[in-house]
Order: structure tokens, then C-alpha cells, then sequence
């Protein structure tokens, strides 16, 4: 076995868990909400799942290479929703703020993740995605490709429903929210999400799961930015800043926390 040490604790910490979350359909509010009695982890995605048109682009302004820049966007997306969240009064364990001492976290959540193209679900109704015949599956390092015209985001599956609790009897941790996948467009590319357009497009495929599993928001956040701006930082700084908020606001109606009863 891969990882014998995680895969003892997941079965040993399972038992220790109580579920800690509820969940109530609201409506999305301000993010800053006091008194918040919740502990989010933040699990970035997995470098192959990072799709970029304009890398090329940065490279020739910045000097940058492809593995720098991957990291930028990859590190640069759970900083903003760290700030984010950390300002809307939860507790944070980011798994990119120390990736000596969370490697094996990290490595253990990936052993167990797969993943499937699903419908994007409506936000102003949210209901959690259903598997269908005609998806995207990503099983075991490999991607297989189906055709469907509706609109799709590559949503997290759990292969194993102890994983996470045995990541809250760990670190307490009752949400998590998963970044599956990145997509950045360039200028005129045309995607699932959107017609042509002169600008780029950001787009953050995610999965919110509380502690016993449940999911609890997923779908993508996206944002369109200026075909000239090519600095990662800029780019994660103006950007990703607004995506980080969006997710925030997902994640507040799922636990319904600071709206109107």
C-alpha cells in the first residue's frame, strides 16, 4: 500500500467522529460574518489538473518558467481564499501554507480523490450534481472523454467516505473545500462556459464538503480579465482576490451562516 501510515489513521480516527455542520438553503450575503464557530481546510488542486492558453504569454513578459507559473496560480488561489476566509472569522488550515508538514495530507487526499465532469448547478438553487451515463471521468491518471453539450465543471468524488472524517479527527476541520481544477482562457477562446469573448477567463472548478461528507456547494467561479495583464500576481491579487470571495459566499449559504431567518 501506498501510504500504510495515513490509511491506518483514517481507520483508527474514523470513530472519533461527531458531525459538527448543518446545512439550510439561503440566500448568499456579506462575507463578513462574526462569531463564525466553523474550521475550513483548503485542498489546492492537482498539477495536472491545471489547464492555461496563456503561460506562453506570461513567460515572454515575465521569464517565468511553466513550473513557476503553475505554482503561482496553484499557491496564489488558496492564499486569496485563506485571506477570505480568515476575514469572514474562520479557522484556516491552508494544506499549501507548509507542504512539508501537510505532504502527507496531501498525498493521502489525493490517493482517495477521483473526479467527473457534472453539469454546473444552478447557484440560485442549489442542489448537489447527480453522476450521468454521459460525463468526463477522471479515474486513476486517466481521462476519458465523452460528449455532452450542456455546460460541465470537474467536480470531487470521495473514493473512500472515511477520508475526511478521519482529516477532521485530526486537525477539526468541518469544511473543506476542494480547488479541482484550473482553467485560464485566452483572449477569443472559446469554452463550455462562455461565447467568444476579447477578453481571458478565469475559471475555479471547486467542491465544498462538510465533515461527514455531505457536499455541500461545488461548480465553478469564474471572472473575466484584460488580455495585457501577463504578471501571476497581479493576476492573483486582482483576480483570484474576487473568485476567493465568491466561493466564500457558496460556502455561507451551504452552512446557512449571516443571512436572515
Amino acid at each position: 500500500m501506498r501510504f500504510p501510515i495515513f490509511i491506518v489513521f483514517v481507520a483508527v480516527a474514523v470513530n472519533q467522529l461527531a458531525a459538527q455542520t448543518t446545512t439550510k438553503n439561503k440566500n448568499e450575503t456579506n462575507p463578513r460574518v462574526p462569531g463564525i464557530q466553523h474550521k475550513v481546510m483548503l485542498i489546492p488542486f492537482e498539477p495536472k489538473l491545471y489547464m492555461s492558453e496563456i503561460d506562453r504569454a506570461v513567460n515572454a513578459e515575465t521569464g517565468q518558467t511553466a513550473k513557476q507559473i503553475k505554482h503561482k496560480f496553484r499557491d496564489g488561489i488558496n492564499e486569496q481564499l485563506y485571506k477570505a476566509f480568515k476575514t469572514a472569522k474562520y479557522e484556516i488550515v491552508d494544506l499549501m501554507d507548509d507542504t512539508v508538514k501537510y505532504r502527507k495530507d496531501l498525498e493521502g487526499i489525493y490517493q482517495y480523490l477521483s473526479y467527473s465532469y457534472q453539469k454546473v448547478p444552478n447557484q440560485e438553487n442549489y442542489k448537489a450534481p447527480v453522476t450521468e451515463k454521459e460525463e468526463k471521468k477522471i479515474e486513476k491518471g486517466q481521462l476519458n472523454v465523452e460528449t455532452n453539450s450542456d455546460a460541465r465543471f470537474m467536480n470531487a468524488k470521495l473514493a473512500n467516505p472515511k477520508l475526511l472524517p478521519a482529516l477532521y479527527a485530526k486537525h477539526k476541520t468541518d469544511v473543506f473545500v476542494f480547488i479541482n481544477q484550473l482553467d485560464i482562457k485566452a483572449a477569443g477562446s472559446p469554452s463550455a462556459f462562455s461565447e467568444t469573448s476579447p477578453n481571458r477567463k478565469i475559471i475555479v472548478h471547486y467542491t465544498v464538503f462538510t465533515s461527514n461528507a455531505k457536499e455541500i456547494n461545488s461548480g465553478i467561479a469564474e471572472l473575466e480579465f484584460e488580455p495585457e495583464l501577463n504578471a501571476p500576481k497581479k493576476i492573483v491579487d486582482k483576480y483570484f482576490s474576487k473568485i476567493a470571495n465568491v466561493i466564500l459566499l457558496r460556502v455561507n449559504k451551504g452552512l446557512g451562516i449571516g443571512v436572515e431567518k
